[in-house]
């Protein structure tokens, strides 16, 4: 299946920039189960710098600076994404080693190699450790429970007891004050799975993209209507037997999981410890007082012609 994807991006200001360098996440790459056919970015104004760089988590990182005077910025990224679905969702049963021992295999050992994933084991800027998500997790994750079983009761967890509420939240909001609200999007959901997988030792990754969304029965798919997505990617190492080591994906937004991404309909964009490590556009402006940001995304099926 291919898929054609739209993010445009535009910042108004209420007066003119100087000045601006931003760091952008808006070009995808290759993976398991996902071909990256074509991908670009457009910057307007011209900038008069612009570089891609691959980041330590292995991201396609894009910077740019433009020098002249503006008073809007508009980004435009295209890309052309080939999935397999054979190699995207392939949902085993739920065979795996027990919890504690996937646990263990990340925790430091003298005079032993660490495990690379151990990385995403601590906490991060976003990601704050506190009892709280013990607490809510520790029903999921009873002694030696396979660690498949307790995850996917983790994100159906987080599926029927939190809300999702569209501008419940912004993108600065902490895991621990959504948790405590009970309601979020899917930036928050992520946070909050990562947060209680991390909290047991466990490690997990934030992993953004876009999803094929269906318009409703009779209803025309519409352009720029989608949004980016968000969800939780987690190692689970060859320990007792177990073979498909790996990074195994959870939605816990839409309740789904799958080998490497939650299904057929995902595109992974990007992956890091939180969203700071991963959001689609950032940086610093000198000038332009107040902004107004206005974000389109499309995800389209091929044959529906998004590009010319």
């Amino acid at each position: 299946m291919k898929l054609d994807i739209l993010h445009e991006t535009v910042y108004d200001y209420d007066f003119p920039v100087d000045i601006t360098q931003h760091l952008a996440h808006l070009k995808p790459n290759d993976c398991l189960g996902q071909r990256v056919l074509s991908t670009s970015l457009m910057v307007s104004p011209e900038p008069d710098y612009f570089e891609d760089r691959t980041d330590i988590f292995g991201n396609v990182s894009t910077f740019f600076s433009i020098e002249s005077r503006h008073t809007r910025l508009k980004t435009v990224a295209k890309s052309v994404i080939e999935i397999d679905p054979a190699n995207a969702y392939v949902q085993n049963n739920l065979i795996s080693p027990v919890w504690e021992d996937a646990r263990n295999f990340h925790r430091y050992q003298a005079h032993q190699p660490i495990a690379p994933a151990a990385d995403f084991v601590f906490s991060s800027p976003m990601i704050l450790f506190d009892d709280a998500f013990i607490q809510f997790a520790k029903e999921c994750f009873l002694p030696k429970t396979p660690i498949l079983i307790a995850v996917v009761a983790l994100m159906q967890k987080i599926h029927h007891e939190l809300q999702y509420e569209t501008a419940s939240t912004d993108v600065n909001t902490r895991a621990i004050d959504s948790l405590k609200n009970r309601k979020g999007v899917c930036q928050d959901f992520a946070h909050i799975m990562i947060s209680c997988l991390r909290m047991l030792g466990l490690p997990a990754q934030y992993v953004s993209g876009y999803m094929l969304t269906k318009p409703p029965p009779g209803k025309p798919r519409l352009i720029g209507s989608d949004a980016s997505h968000a969800w939780v990617a987690i190692y689970i190492p060859a320990v007792n037997g177990f073979s498909e080591a790996g990074w195994f994906h959870f939605d816990p937004t839409n309740n789904r999981w799958g080998r490497h991404a939650p299904g057929e309909e995902y595109v992974i964009l990007s992956r890091g410890r939180d969203y700071t490590d991963v959001s689609p556009i950032r940086g610093v402006i000198h000038g332009g007082g107040n902004h107004h940001l206005s974000v389109a995304v499309t995800v389209l099926p091929f044959n529906e012609k998004l590009f010319a």
